[in-house]
């Protein structure tokens, strides 16, 4: 499984997850099976509300789920509609994330708790 995380940097497992998925800098990518890390810059992440497009980062990026603190609903929609859940991250560092998440059953983020207007943090 590989598990998109937004983050502040490319530091690894210390990195600082991002508020706000469409605006990270940097997405970082765990592939469980092999326990290594990718990071993938995101050129659209100063945009204007409604206009970022992360998945246009993350094509060519495999990736089957997005663990963050939050998102808008039309990045969750396009999330969906490629088949790549989103769920809520519980964690300040990628590591923090990661052991949470495996740890319990993780809060999906939906269309009725998704952002509004970037208020949400």
């Amino acid at each position: 499984m590989r598990i998109c995380i937004p983050t502040e940097t490319d530091e690894g497992f210390e990195a600082g997850v991002h508020a706000h998925f469409g605006s990270a800098p940097i997405f970082t990518v765990f592939e469980t099976h092999t326990r290594t890390l990718e990071f993938v810059r995101n050129p659209n992440h100063r945009h204007l509300h409604g206009t970022c497009q992360p998945l246009s980062a993350l094509s060519g990026t495999p990736v089957d789920v997005v663990v963050c603190s939050g998102m808008g609903a039309r990045a969750l929609q396009k999330l969906n509609g490629s088949g790549i859940k989103a769920l809520r991250a519980r964690g300040t560092t990628v590591e923090e994330v990661l052991r949470n998440h495996a740890a319990g059953v993780p809060e999906e983020i939906t269309l009725q708790n998704a952002c509004m207007q970037h208020q949400c943090h």
